[in-house]
């Protein structure tokens, strides 16, 4: 039995086949493994860009009408099991290996073997009709008429998203010839959806509509008209009922259009689509590396805008939701793409360039991109590795205007999705620490006092009688006063004792100055053999330190991960932060380690979930 990894390796080996172009090995691979396609029902997708944003938001309205819907997509960006999904969940690795192995028996028998893409969608097949999966949402590889996924069936609905100048060595030299490569998969018996782009390609699908035989239908861009937009999302009118997608641009409302218009057919062709499903489904869309905001301290935006019309639509976005604002622009390209075009559309929109190489053998080198930036009277600076330039990024947005934008490439977009989290926590966590450590040493004196008041005035503080606080450290909030107030309200005090490099307890201290030692990172602690070790169920309150806080609550710890493993077995405490006013961010990225707190309490306020 064929592990994930292998599977994964297996199918990723295959590469691009181009002995013979067309269907054959598809239909001949399908047709080994039984026809799974025959028993699915399609709603097939292609274009050159908003093929992913409208496939994302068809499933998620789908799902909410309570249809078990499969969504096969492409490239993925950081998990090759985001290209298969049903239900809403991405198939399983076990899953993907036992299909694989199915695949790969018929596959390796076959005298020209299967590329890359054609064994994916075979293996896709199979599992939609393991899952029963219906309809299908099925996103073009690249084209269409010779696509892999054109070896369906006539589809319920055949959509055609924008269409741009792409892939031109082997779809066609102009957007007539590329429309029509993609209008291959309008066949006889489904019908047609057409963006409402180029006048020239909206002619293209007219004419294979009528050779098919088929209705067509253009999502006009005037049936839209937007009402209101942020960085969040937009609402927006449609033949005047309204609507909101969690989704940025104006080219997202348009998709949305066709959307909307490719409802109204299923709806004419049985499937029950209530009003209220649209709704949630719009909204709970989410379709990653599309003006994604990454971080709003400061503001980061992954965008996979790959080329010129996508970096148009970048630059609209840019202009219509942060209008005067200049961004720190971090862009890695591919090579057959026109970079210089794609620089200087966002070029009034960047104070600064900072290149990196994607991690694809088609990338253009950084320094290459870098040196065409700076021939155009532009800065542009490249990084040693991708962690390095978004460090740098971060921090000269951070001391410029505020805005951090990363584009260039899907590729890019999947490498900084895996990794942007913890870098950026990291960063933020450095950053606010050297906040904190700015004050002066009276400032914290002053400060500290003031957020003792606040521990001692809070109803967790008063209800408590057995509480865990801390010996204060390299410019923490000093609890002397609190300690001292607990004393006098005869609380019971305990403090943490680090036992290992990863391991705490409590302590409730001993009496006398041979009752504390210097600990872990030099930390004046409780020497357990003159104290009593305190089980973490028995602890009703803990106030503990962070590096970082945002006004829901959600902290950062200071690194070590200390509190972090400890906190979890305080079943029945309740959690006070405390940190300086400097230390708050405007939102924490989340990970599964960080424990919320009750509340977080500073100089200025007390801050409740």
């Amino acid at each position: 039995m064929m592990t994930r990894d292998e599977a994964v390796e297996y199918i990723e080996q295959a590469g691009w086949s181009a002995t013979r172009l067309g269907l054959a090995r598809t239909e001949e691979l399908l047709a080994r493994l039984g026809d799974p396609q025959k028993d699915l029902r399609f709603i097939h997708v292609a274009g050159s860009n908003g093929k992913g944003s409208t496939c994302a938001m068809l499933d998620s309205i789908l799902r909410e009408a309570g249809y078990n819907t499969g969504l096969y997509t492409s490239p993925y960006l950081e998990r090759f099991e985001e290209l298969i999904r049903a239900g809403g969940r991405e198939i399983t690795g076990d899953e993907l290996a036992e299909i694989t192995e199915i695949v790969r028996a018929e596959a390796d028998q076959m005298e020209d073997h299967p590329s890359r893409f054609e064994m994916i969608t075979a293996v896709a097949m199979l599992f939609f009709r393991r899952m029963k999966a219906d309809p299908v949402i099925l996103e073009v590889g690249m084209g269409g008429a010779l696509d892999s996924t054109n070896a369906v069936q006539a589809p319920m609905v055949a959509v055609i998203t924008n269409i741009t100048l792409e892939h031109t060595e082997y779809l066609g030299k102009t957007l007539e010839e590329i429309a029509g490569t993609k209008c291959g998969i309008i066949k006889p018996g489904c019908r047609v959806v057409c963006y409402d782009g180029e006048p020239v390609v909206t002619e293209v699908v007219r004419r294979h509509c009528h050779d098919a035989g088929v209705p067509m239908t253009v999502a006009l861009r005037s049936d839209t008209e937007a009402l209101a937009r942020s960085i969040s999302g937009q609402t927006f009118l449609w033949k005047d009922r309204q609507y909101m997608i969690p989704l940025a641009g104006d080219h997202q409302i348009y998709n949305a259009g066709v959307v909307l218009e490719v409802l109204d057919i299923l709806r004419e062709g049985g499937l029950d689509i209530p009003e209220e499903a649209v709704l949630r489904g719009f909204e709970k869309t989410k379709w990653p590396a599309r003006f994604e905001v990454l971080a709003r301290e400061p503001l980061v935006i992954l965008d996979g805008a790959h080329n010129q019309q996508c970096a148009e639509a970048l630059a609209q976005t840019l202009k219509e939701l942060l209008p005067g604002k200049r961004a720190v622009i971090l862009t890695g390209i591919l090579a057959d793409k026109d970079h210089t075009k794609m620089t200087e559309i966002l070029a009034p929109h960047a104070e600064r360039f900072v290149c990196v190489t994607p991690p694809s053998p088609r990338a253009l080198p950084a320094e290459t991109l870098a040196e065409s930036i700076r021939s155009r009277g532009m800065e542009a600076e490249t990084a040693e590795s991708l962690q390095a330039a978004i460090r740098t990024g971060l921090t000269a947005a951070a001391d410029g205007g505020g805005v951090l934008v990363m584009m260039g490439s899907l590729y890019l977009a999947g490498e900084i999705r895996s990794m942007f989290r913890q870098i950026y926590r990291r960063w933020l966590r450095s950053r606010k620490i050297k906040a904190r450590n700015s004050l002066t040493e009276q400032e914290r004196i002053d400060l500290s006092a003031e957020i003792c008041r606040g521990v001692a005035a809070n109803d967790l503080w008063k209800n408590a009688r057995r509480i865990m606080v801390y010996k204060w450290t390299r410019g923490e909030v000093k609890l002397d006063e609190l300690e001292k107030t607990g004393s006098e309200q005869e609380k019971e005090l305990i403090y943490p004792l680090c036992i290992s490099d990863t391991e705490m307890v409590a302590v409730l201290p001993g009496s006398g100055k041979d009752a504390w030692k210097s600990g872990y990172y030099g930390i004046l602690e409780p020497d357990a053999d003159k104290g009593t070790v305190i089980a973490p169920e028995d602890i009703d309150l803990v106030v503990c330190p962070c590096s970082s806080f945002d006004e829901d609550c959600n902290r950062m710890g200071m690194g070590g991960g200390f509190y972090d493993r400890y906190l979890p077995g305080c079943r029945s405490a309740d959690f006070i932060a405390v940190a300086f006013e400097t230390q708050k961010s405007e939102a924490i990225p989340s990970d599964p380690h960080d424990i919320p707190v009750d509340c977080v309490v500073t100089e200025k306020k007390c801050y409740t979930k």
